[in-house]
């Protein structure tokens, strides 16, 4: 039963990590790690994603120009980090699709009260 479980609830967590990242990043700048930090945290630990995760929508996002990332020196002599930020566009579509998430968890809930 809990491999059904799982199995569900990564389903449920797939549909929503681009609009979470969005979210996140209408707030602010952020890298990777960082993200994938606070989306952690944020959530109570339930959003806990890898970078083999957070990456590949990090591209797409970037792909579809809702966001834009570049290169930017840490303090002191650090690495250079690559960060990721909202564009207009993209806060454009977290706008819409907050709106349709919110439809959908109106319309669910209608449902699971029957």
């Amino acid at each position: 039963m809990i491999e059904l479980k799982d199995k569900y609830e990564t389903q449920m967590k797939k549909g929503v990590l681009d609009m979470l990242v969005l979210k996140l990043l209408s707030k602010e700048e952020m890298y990777g790690y960082q993200l994938i930090s606070e989306l952690k945290l944020k959530s109570g630990e339930r959003f806990f994603l890898k970078e083999g995760t957070l990456y590949p929508i990090l591209y797409r996002l970037e792909d579809d120009g809702l966001v834009k990332s570049f290169w930017k020196q840490t303090e002191g002599k650090g690495v250079p980090r690559k960060y990721y930020e909202i564009t207009s566009e993209g806060q454009d579509t977290l706008k819409e699709i907050t709106q349709l998430w919110r439809e959908i968890c109106d319309s669910t809930a209608k449902i699971m009260e029957v």
